[in-house]
């Protein structure tokens, strides 16, 4: 039910949301921005294959290892405070990953741009939690958001052809720059400041605990991805998971926590993460196929590929306003248990896919994406709802944690198990063919003529095959999140009231 007594936003909160949208799709495109920028980058600054590697993760780590440190310094410091710090430093670092005279430099770079990511996320999605303080209206506004960060992704890859058809590849990064100055302007005319008003020390060995929790645990579930499980990628994994239960631990007992005791104890909480982490495992594992298809199987160059592939997004803009309106109707639980459904759904449509299917793949993608942004703005405004409006930030960076890991692990575990299937199928194939498809390729074009042709044929069916074994496999994973949704929220019915806390201050406009 909504709370009647919390006051509704008005014109100046909904400009000021709008503004906050800003850093969240430069953020979420920064994801996908240099999957056309790679061939010009190499052949301008000759990285070696470990820099280039570097040159795409580096970003995705140093966001995944701060979100939960920027996230309780906003609360400490200022959400409006550390959003603009955020918003100069990824400015600052755009400039100087366009202009990178090596790759060295260029990795540097996106190491820096990670930093500013780490601290404009929580920040912006704190914000909303505090500029919206009527229930119906936050549930409204984090769907958007929701909505905005899914499109951001698939946006970035295109924004990237279409700049590389006429400017150089400095140029995809180049774009960050007046939207962060536009920010850096607009925010502090709109966006009120709020922070915690009694947030105790900061706990500086929680840094280093958090990161080398977050950080082994996305690097082995990205090699996994890549290369398959390893001692080593498995070792990080061991090694991640003991950091964090010592960083649990420790924020469970010190009064001056990085993450709010409260946090640990609320079931609304936990289990808001743990479905996020679900719906990135989904969207992520599901793109991590549909991208190689287009290319690898169908043919498409990468500007094609990156057009086709805005296709569900159409799907995504329709299913964020109506997750909020289903949500406050039938209570959250229920429609997040049909958001998992119709996600498995799309899942399963995947599964039909043959080599000749670009349809039924486009239609499986939307409405896997349908369903999981409905899952993903309903348990963002959760997971808001539940934290205290003071420690917003560091409930925001935890679900964005989350969402990290579920990405990673959506392309370990469903990648894995296509990887084993493909390898299956290509037995009696040459190494290099029943490594990827890429290496079938190839040796198809070394081979030539017949031969050749009847390599790629087999690979290609090789990949359908694996993606359809993952795609079943997911589906799996999405029904019994669906069926553990309402006994988990069962007590949720509509928009709960916001957890009680302390009023945040506010600084002058």
């Amino acid at each position: 039910m909504t709370n009647s007594a919390a006051p509704r936003a008005g014109r100046r909160e909904w400009t000021a949301f709008t503004v906050l949208l800003l850093p969240l799709l430069l953020v979420s495109m920064d994801v996908s921005v240099l999957y056309f920028a790679i061939p010009a980058i190499s052949r301008e600054l000759d990285p070696t294959a470990t820099q280039q590697l570097w040159i795409f993760d580096s970003y995705a780590f140093a966001l995944a290892g701060l979100l939960v440190t920027m996230g309780s310094l906003g609360d400490r410091i200022g959400r409006r405070r550390l959003l603009l710090i955020g918003a100069a430093a990824f400015g600052t670092a755009s400039v100087a990953a366009a202009y990178a005279q090596s790759a060295e430099m260029l990795i540097a770079a996106r190491v820096l741009l990670g930093i500013g990511g780490a601290t404009l996320m929580p920040s912006t999605l704190g914000l909303v939690r505090n500029l919206f303080r009527d229930e119906r209206q936050r549930v409204k506004a984090v769907s958007i958001w929701s909505g905005a960060m899914a499109g951001g992704i698939a946006l970035g890859s295109v924004m990237s052809g279409l700049m590389l058809d006429h400017f150089w590849w400095g140029s995809v990064f180049l774009v960050n720059v007046p939207a962060m100055v536009l920010l850096l302007a607009l925010v502090p005319l709109l966006v009120p400041e709020f922070k915690d008003p009694s947030p105790g020390r900061f706990d500086l060995l929680g840094v280093p605990l958090s990161m080398a929790a977050v950080l082994p645990v996305v690097y082995g579930l990205k090699e996994i991805a890549a290369d398959g499980p390893d001692p080593v990628r498995a070792g990080c994994l061991a090694a991640g998971l003991a950091f964090g239960w010592v960083f649990v631990r420790r924020q469970r007992t010190r009064p001056d926590a990085m993450i709010s005791r409260s946090l640990f104890r609320d079931r609304r909480f936990g289990a808001a993460v743990a479905f996020n982490t679900v719906a990135a495992f989904a969207l992520m594992g599901s793109a991590y196929f549909s991208t190689q298809y287009l290319q690898s199987v169908l043919g498409m160059g990468p500007l094609e590929a990156a057009l086709w592939s805005l296709a569900p997004s159409v799907a995504v803009g329709a299913a964020a306003p109506a997750a909020a309106a289903l949500g406050q109707r039938f209570g959250r639980g229920p429609v997040i248990a049909g958001g998992f459904t119709v996600a498995g759904a799309g899942f399963a449509l995947m599964g039909l896919v043959d080599t000749d299917a670009l349809w039924l793949l486009l239609a499986g993608a939307a409405v896997l994406a349908s369903g999981m942004v409905t899952v993903m703005s309903l348990v963002s405004d959760m997971a808001l709802g539940a934290a205290p409006a003071e420690k917003a930030g560091s409930a925001a960076s935890l679900l964005e944690t989350g969402q990290e890991f579920g990405g990673a692990l959506g392309m370990a575990l469903l990648g894995s198990l296509a990887t084993a299937v493909y390898r299956g199928d290509l037995a009696a194939a040459e190494p290099a063919a029943r490594e990827t498809l890429a290496g079938a390729a190839a040796a198809a074009g070394r081979l030539g003529g017949a031969q050749g042709a009847e390599l790629l044929a087999a690979a290609r069916e090789a990949f359908v095959h694996g993606m359809q074994y993952a795609a079943w496999g997911g589906t799996a994973v999405l029904l019994v999140a669906a069926v553990a949704a309402p006994a988990v929220l069962r007590a949720e019915r509509g928009s709960a009231p916001a957890a009680a806390g302390a009023e945040p201050a506010r600084a002058a406009r």
